[in-house]
């Protein structure tokens, strides 16, 4: 399989020729190629970017009109469905299951701003006599997307859809790890037949492609999904032309679990909370505070059950949690795990690579849960990205308060109690931007996704991911133009 960049309208291979190999997590094969963007690359694709923004063929195009286009690209998104779903499995390592979840809740992102581009309204105010005030969504302009690994379709359509929607024109770069369904997207907008430079797809490194999308003046917003050290060098890079920016970055999201709960199903929604994508989530909740009470109980259950995971490679039915997405990635997983030993931290379950018989070749690792942990140690403050977790106990509802926000974190966090307004009182102290009572992960496109502090700037989804991708411009109208008189004659 090769994979190519889309740029006004074509397939090209790059400036450079140079390709990279794309790998299948669950038994380290080839399963593509992929040619590696360079700068040269993503100027062209830029500067393609702007001309299509400028000439106005896509943001004057009528809401109606885009609205059906979107809604095409939802219709073949399902059309291929199975198709798109087993390619994400091989790239990504998922299970198929989640896969085809994913694909589908792709092909709802595309119908649910469809459906909001034909409702949106402005706004209008009497001002004062004779003067009428009128707000205007209008499109922001060209914006890089850079979407990460562990979400590859759905990462990239969340973003596209919303900058489609506005009006923009866009250039997407997709990890370099896991592109091929971005791939796939690209070339269900060259069947529709949008126009020419309004989509554009760049691939390669991030340090290459993605700073050249962060410091170019003809970039007008940059949207990424990753890390918050990464975050961090684009939201400096973007300063040159003070290009809008939005970020979504990385957590370290508390579980918190009162004794007053049914313990056998927090720990259900505690597994899920943590194992679900093998923990390669940001929202993950990687942290689990447990009233002292019950702790000792919820662990020996927490244990039971993580030890029970199917762990495997994506095309088996069976399987529940599969590989890390890289030889990389699952590298740094192990290397924290060591370092919660040296810590002081005791490993409850879980902690090695798995090998055995048709996973030795694969980036899999178990379902792993620390305990005795403290408030300090590493892998209780900085995101691990994979199948671990900590399991803290805490003693009353203000402590438990004081663990859960005391990271630079605040992406998400849950609380598991029967006393809601005991739930009310400690969600509404937790200081995150997704947060769940008796449940978790989760997400609906009507409601906004992000983070507070170091998880993030700005918002995904809803219309408030729409209004990320637009600028509002106040227009005031003199229903009666006369002399003002301000200065005599």
């Amino acid at each position: 399989m090769e994979l190519n960049h889309y740029i006004n309208g074509n397939w090209y291979t790059s400036v450079n020729g140079q390709e990279r190999n794309i790998t299948n997590p669950a038994n380290g094969k080839i399963i593509a190629h992929t040619v590696d963007g360079t700068t040269d690359d993503v100027k062209t694709a830029i500067r393609v970017a702007r001309s299509a923004f400028d000439q106005g063929d896509w943001a004057e195009l009528c809401s109606t009109e885009r609205s059906k286009l979107l809604i095409e690209v939802a219709i073949r998104i399902e059309k291929h469905l199975d198709t798109i779903a087993e390619l994400e499995m091989l790239d990504n390592g998922k299970p198929l299951h989640e896969a085809k979840i994913d694909v589908q809740d792709a092909a709802d992102c595309f119908r649910y701003y469809a459906s909001i581009i034909r409702t949106a309204t402005g706004q209008t105010y009497n001002t004062a006599p004779a003067l009428e005030t009128v707000v205007v969504r209008e499109p922001v302009g060209v914006c890089g997307l850079i979407v990460p690994w562990n979400f590859p379709l759905l990462m990239s359509v969340w973003k596209i859809a919303a900058a489609l929607a506005a009006g923009n024109t866009i250039v997407l770069k997709p990890s370099e790890i896991t592109p091929i369904t971005a791939v796939k997207l690209f070339e269900i907008f060259d069947d529709i037949g949008l126009p020419d430079g309004v989509v554009n797809l760049v691939m390669g490194d991030g340090k290459i492609v993605g700073n050249e999308l962060a410091v170019s003046h003809d970039i007008d917003m940059i949207s990424f999904t990753g890390g918050t050290d990464t975050g961090r060098h684009i939201m400096k890079a973007a300063t040159g032309n003070l290009k809008k920016v939005s970020l979504e970055l990385g957590g370290k999201s508390p579980n918190i679990i009162f004794a007053d709960t049914d313990i056998d199903m927090a720990v259900d929604y505690a597994l899920y909370g943590i194992y679900y994508g093998a923990g390669q989530i940001c929202s993950a909740a990687s942290r689990i505070l447990v009233e002292d009470s019950i702790y000792g109980a919820f662990v020996e259950r927490f244990v039971i059950r993580a030890n029970n995971i199917t762990v495997g490679a994506g095309d088996n039915p069976n399987t529940e949690m599969g590989p890390l997405v890289s030889e990389e990635h699952m590298q740094k997983v192990l290397a924290y795990i060591q370092t919660g030993k040296e810590e002081g931290a005791r490993i409850a379950c879980g902690g090695n690579r798995l090998t055995n018989m048709e996973l030795e070749n694969g980036y899999f690792v178990e379902p792993t849960a620390f305990i005795d942990v403290k408030q300090h140690m590493r892998i209780v403050q900085e995101e691990i990205f994979g199948p671990v977790v900590t399991i803290q106990k805490f003693t009353n509802e203000s402590e438990a308060i004081e663990f859960a926000n005391n990271t630079k974190y605040g992406l998400a966090g849950s609380v598991f109690t029967k006393d809601y307004n005991k739930a009310w009182r400690v969600i509404k102290k937790i200081k995150a931007g997704i947060t769940w009572i008796n449940t978790y992960h989760e997400n609906y496109y009507e409601a906004p996704w992000g983070g507070y502090k170091e998880s993030g700037i700005g918002r995904s989804l809803s219309e408030s991911g729409l209004d990320e991708f637009s600028e509002l411009k106040q227009i005031n109208i003199n229903l009666q133009p006369d002399m003002i008189d301000w200065f005599r004659e």
